[in-house]
């Protein structure tokens, strides 16, 4: 594992970490009770993917399985105060942005990313349409101007994505990855990963882009499903996998590899979305599915390039 970079107020050297101990990866994400999306799709997602979570909550979510119906700010000094009295212990490997609830959680929140900047960060952003007009305008200006620069991948559905960078996209056509890339990278952000760009014959891609074009992604078959938390999990699964050093267009092939599974053996937990099965490698003996039905057989879990790819892909959304 290459040692990661520490800020200033960081006083735990790599060197002092025990040999083979996890990596750890600090996600600041909002609570979903639900365990559909947030915090808690990030911390089973990093635990799945064999790193340690280090969750700071910026607010609360409250939502069902199928919608999101409000959200309930945390004051942004207890957010920089969860933060800091960790990392003035414990030396992180890699970042994860979801939800930060409010212009001014980001701003608190961009505040400690700036003392680690060589510490990667997968940024992701969800679709915001159930916030109040002018709150939504002011996080994605604030997002723009504060984390974008600090991102090294901003992870979004082609949509969410588009509306973001490309406001005023008026093209017939879509704008590709490499477009959207272009617009990230105006802002200081290397690259973008886009999920469900819709392909001809029931097909979507899943393509990470810089501004001088692809550089890695997986096609998968449309499938009429509605998912939550399939933006989470992708974006949090790269992040853990970037905490070991791995190079990025093999993170993003692997966690977009762990998402398909995840979905692919997901639930539905309520009367909502099909939430992702993120130990879909970790059924108990004797209670693995039957052949055909899409999970790993137990003990596939050291490699997941190595395992079989489920018969049946769904949709990132």
């Amino acid at each position: 594992m290459n040692a990661p970079q520490t800020g200033p107020e960081d006083h735990t050297a790599a060197e002092d970490q025990d040999a083979g101990s996890p990596a750890c990866v600090m996600s600041f994400n909002a609570n979903d009770a639900s365990g559909a999306s947030g915090i808690g799709a990030d911390i089973a997602t990093i635990a799945a993917m064999g790193a340690h979570a280090l969750p700071v909550v910026t607010s609360l979510l409250i939502r069902d399985s199928a919608e999101v119906f409000e959200s309930h700010e945390i004051d942004a000094e207890a957010v920089i105060d969860q933060a800091r009295s960790v990392l003035e212990d414990i030396t992180i490997a890699s970042w994860k942005v979801g939800f930060l609830g409010s212009a001014e959680g980001i701003s608190a929140v961009a505040e400690i990313l700036s003392d680690y900047t060589d510490t990667p960060l997968v940024s992701y952003l969800p679709n915001l349409s159930w916030m109040d007009e002018d709150a939504q305008m002011a996080y994605l200006d604030a997002f723009r101007e504060l984390i974008l620069p600090a991102s090294q991948v901003l992870v979004g559905n082609h949509k969410t994505l588009t509306d973001f960078l490309l406001p005023e996209w008026d093209a017939e056509r879509s704008p590709s990855a490499r477009e959207l890339a272009v617009a990230a990278a105006e802002h200081g952000c290397a690259y973008v990963l886009v999920t469900g760009v819709q392909l001809p014959d029931q097909f979507i891609d899943n393509v990470l882009a810089s501004p001088q074009g692809a550089v890695a992604g997986e096609r998968f078959e449309r499938f009429e499903a509605s998912f939550v938390g399939a933006g989470d999990t992708l974006s949090a699964a790269l992040a853990a996998i970037l905490s070991t050093g791995t190079a990025l267009d093999v993170a993003v092939s692997e966690a977009l590899s762990f998402l398909d599974q995840a979905l692919d053996s997901g639930f539905r937990p309520g009367m909502g979305g099909v939430v992702p099965d993120r130990f879909f490698w970790a059924l108990p003996p004797g209670e693995q599915p039957a052949e055909g039905e899409g999970a790993p057989a137990e003990g596939d879990i050291t490699d997941l390039n190595e395992q079989l790819p489920p018969p049946h892909t769904r949709n990132v959304h």
